[in-house]
């Protein structure tokens, strides 16, 4: 029994070390994968959030510009997701995905005859959002990770 404890406390310790070593760049190909290409699906026209994406453009009286702005939204995702790969461009990726999470999450409010089944069930639509939830918590990981700014000293 001890043995086995031993060698689950040397696994525990291991596994542990090996998150702190790869978590940053783990999280980066992650949000980077992710971001470009829900885009890039957008952008070919093949991504499951159209018809909410359009509808909820429609709904809110922009209907008319609703293509051209879902269009937008898809080319930011991209951005994003190639920008979240250079460690010195963390500020900005996570600044554009912050306004973007609010754009993309404000269905949850605006649109809740689509993203609810019903009083705190969501639809597969709903799901589809709150998910985006893990997608911050992840970005806050890497702000976690990022070195605060340094005034620089005057000579």
């Amino acid at each position: 029994m001890l043995s086995n404890m031993n060698t689950l406390i040397k696994f525990d310790t291991w596994f542990i070390r090996f998150a702190k070593r790869h978590y940053t760049w783990l999280a980066r190909i992650s949000l980077a994968i992710i971001f470009f290409y829900f885009g890039a699906l957008k952008l070919a026209g093949f991504s499951p959030a159209d018809e909410l994406a359009i509808g909820f453009a429609e709904k809110m009286g922009v209907g008319m510009y609703a293509e051209g702005l879902y269009l937008a939204v898809a080319v930011v995702e991209c951005i994003i997701g190639l920008l979240i790969l250079f460690p010195a461009m963390t500020r900005i990726a996570l600044f554009i995905m912050i306004i973007h999470m609010i754009i993309v999450s404000a269905p949850l409010v605006l649109y809740p005859e689509v993203t609810w089944a019903m009083w705190f069930v969501p639809s597969l639509e709903g799901q589809y959002i709150i998910k985006n939830s893990a997608l911050v918590a992840l970005a806050l990981g890497l702000v976690a990770a990022t070195r605060p700014l340094q005034k620089r000293a005057r000579n």
